[in-house]
């Protein structure tokens, strides 16, 4: 096993790594500036003079003392290195990024080893701090979390509306009623579609339509919570899953959607279309015996809402 540098081959460390892209500090256990490199000159605009003898924090008030010292304490009590890295922190010393152009960060993101220096007794009396500058690694990582959150948002979304698509709609759809299953707390389950749609397509034109429909999701989206699930399940058709309503509750919130789509003319082009709704309504039942069975007895009220003359919100009251 390699052993640590001893007190008498810092000098020796310090400048073999001088000219490194690096960042190199050695500290006393009290935090006093032992050596100071020149990577830690050009980043930080302070000089080897004007760091030694002082405190590290009197210098970077970025640096949270409290959190540093307990980062550092099995280096001097234990002998051991200890590590930060940028995902837990972007940087111990804020400095600027070396291309806050090109890179595309303002700040340095850094990695930071720390680990102990011996006397000749072998007791721990300094601290040897490394700091790597990681910014285009870091950014690379970022970049790439960011592109695979895209692609799964993407993945669930519906491109016209912005809701869930139907696919993921239905997987958390099942998720609920297997929840629902066990601990039977209030949920209901809502279809809508536009009432007489394909007249609308006819009339005005598929991109009416389509302007509809987003005008329908947008009163939609104004008229649940933020726990609630709402998806485009086909075409004008929507499925919404209200957590903590029993269908009473439901009710409400589907009236109130049923008259902001009845107010909500769209305009395309020099025409305005008026549109209503017909709403369906089941309340979770243990006795449903699959996700689709309760769903579809919202799917049976929403027919009934629509054989009864459109325009309405009906309650499912059939029995399985």
């Amino acid at each position: 096993m390699t052993s640590l540098p001893s007190l008498h081959d810092q000098s020796l460390l310090t400048a073999f790594l001088a000219s490194v892209e690096v960042g190199i500090v050695s500290l006393n256990t009290d935090f006093t500036v032992d050596s100071w490199n020149q990577f830690m000159e050009n980043h930080s605009g302070k000089s080897a003079s004007d760091m030694v003898g002082t405190s590290l924090f009197s210098h970077f008030p970025e640096i949270d003392a409290n959190w540093l010292i307990a980062k550092t304490e099995p280096v001097i009590n234990l002998s051991s290195p200890s590590f930060i890295i940028w995902e837990q922190r972007p940087h111990l010393f804020k400095f600027l990024s070396a291309r806050p152009i090109t890179s595309g960060s303002e700040y340095m993101y850094q990695n930071v080893t720390i680990f102990p220096l011996h006397d000749e007794k072998g007791a721990v009396v300094k601290m040897c701090m490394i700091v790597y500058d990681v910014t285009d690694q870091a950014l690379a990582k970022i970049q790439a979390e960011n592109l695979n959150n895209a692609l799964s948002e993407i993945s669930r979304v519906d491109g016209l509306t912005g809701l869930y698509n139907r696919r993921y709609w239905q997987e958390r759809f099942d998720e609920v009623y297997k929840l629902e299953k066990r601990r039977e707390q209030a949920v209901s389950a809502i279809m809508l579609d536009i009432d007489h749609f394909k007249k609308v397509n006819d009339t005005y034109g598929h991109q009416a339509g389509d302007k509809v429909i987003q005008s329908l999701a947008k009163v939609i989206q104004q008229s649940i919570r933020e726990t609630d699930i709402a998806g485009r399940y086909g075409g004008e058709e929507f499925a919404i899953v209200l957590v903590g309503a029993d269908a009473d509750k439901a009710f409400i919130v589907a009236e109130r959607m049923r008259l902001r789509a009845e107010a909500n003319a769209v305009q395309h082009e020099d025409q305005t279309i008026n549109f209503t709704i017909s709403v369906g309504i089941a309340g979770f039942d243990k006795k449903h015996k699959s996700p689709m069975a309760w769903l579809e007895k919202a799917d049976q009220a929403l027919y009934e809402a629509k054989e009864s003359g459109r325009n309405r919100v009906i309650i499912s009251h059939l029995s399985d």
